[in-house]
């Protein structure tokens, strides 16, 4: 009983001084917002040309870029995954290479094991 009343109050104390405390030195009558109402437009990427390269290669080139939003398929159409990406080679992607996308934007790396080639 005394061990779980004692971790009871740490677990209080871990929490920190619930709000309205007397020994609170925020008040919710003190905050602002902060946001602005021009916003700076998204930052603009220009996807690389992956083509012909193994799976891995072309995740580094995205990455380098500053895509990082990836998402794989099996150029097959079995629906497997790519598991060991260096045994895989891109066939397509989308959007297509030279486009310019938002950083946060998703792309489509299509893939063949190579022994499906």
């Amino acid at each position: 009983m005394v061990t779980t009343l004692a971790a009871l109050a740490f677990a209080l104390v871990a929490c920190g001084t619930p709000p309205g405390d007397p020994g609170t030195t925020t008040s919710t009558s003190t905050r602002t917002s902060t946001s602005t109402s021009t916003s700076e437009p998204a930052k603009r990427v220009k996807v690389p040309d992956v083509s012909g390269l193994n799976h891995q290669d072309a995740q580094d080139a995205m990455q380098k870029a500053g895509l990082y939003n990836l998402r794989e398929v099996d150029g097959t159409g079995q629906g497997r995954m790519l598991v060991i990406d260096r045994n895989w080679v891109q066939t397509g992607q989308d959007p297509a290479a030279g486009t310019e996308v938002p950083a946060d934007a998703v792309i489509t790396l299509t893939a063949v094991k190579y022994d499906d080639r």
